[in-house]
């Protein structure tokens, strides 16, 4: 697996310098140019390890922290470029460390060709332009179907809202419809069997009437049996009589 990161910053010291940074998993190489003359460093591993040593840091971290304070330009930070003598620039930069202000600098020598390092430069930052445009592009129009498939599926919800609430209307219409219909078969035959309760006690009330009319009669023919058997045995006692 490739670890190897490229960065390239713009910095703003007296006059502006681009600063191109190739990182390895143990040392750096870094280039800079004005526009005009160029300047190289090539961090080995041992210098990159004696450094890291001299401040407790690992290797790792001490690269990582690198190439975060010149790769993109660290609000706070003071940046300097300045000559230190037979051609050379020393590259430097600060940060704090538990509220103490520290300067990290490393030495630069004369680039053997300032135009090759500038042009390499320059043509690094032609390629991250053209790769940033083709990337806005892409997610330029990755947005633009994002936003259509949201639309899309706004009006899709909308319309399935639409077609739920017309659905819920007529199943409650339908309902309803239904509900009234057993209401009134309900009371149909709740009028039903009042109707017929009131037919049933009409008639044991005339079943009633009947009984009590009945037995009057019998005791009617019992008294008249009575009579009549009174009266013939009085007539016979007459007879004998005479």
């Amino acid at each position: 697996m490739d670890s190897t990161k490229h960065t390239c910053l713009k910095l703003q010291t007296p006059q502006p310098i681009f600063i191109k940074g190739t990182w390895f998993p143990s040392h750096f190489h870094l280039s800079v140019t004005d526009g005009l003359n160029a300047w190289t460093c090539n961090a080995s591993e041992e210098e990159v390890k004696e450094r890291a040593s001299n401040w407790d840091q690992p290797v790792s971290d001490y690269i990582h922290m690198s190439e975060r304070y010149l790769g993109f330009q660290q609000p706070g930070s003071v940046y300097g470029f300045a000559d230190a003598g037979s051609g050379f620039k020393r590259l430097s930069w600060t940060f704090e460390k538990e509220g103490t202000k520290l300067e990290w600098r490393w030495k630069f020598k004369p680039a053997e060709n300032s135009m090759k390092v500038t042009a390499g430069i320059l043509d690094f930052l032609m390629d991250a332009n053209i790769r940033l445009s083709e990337e806005v592009v892409m997610k330029t129009k990755s947005n633009d179907k994002l936003k259509a498939e949201a639309e899309e599926c706004l009006e899709q919800s909308e319309r399935f809202q639409n077609e739920k609430a017309e659905f819920e209307t007529k199943i409650y219409t339908k309902f309803l419809g239904v509900l009234n219909s057993k209401k009134a078969k309900l009371r149909e035959l709740r009028d039903r069997v009042s109707s017929d309760h009131a037919k049933s006690h009409d008639d044991d009330d005339e079943s009633s009437q009947k009984t009590e009319t009945y037995d009057g009669d019998t005791e009617d023919e019992e008294d008249t049996s009575m009579h009549i058997t009174s009266t013939s045995k009085g007539t016979s006692h007459g007879q004998k009589r005479k």
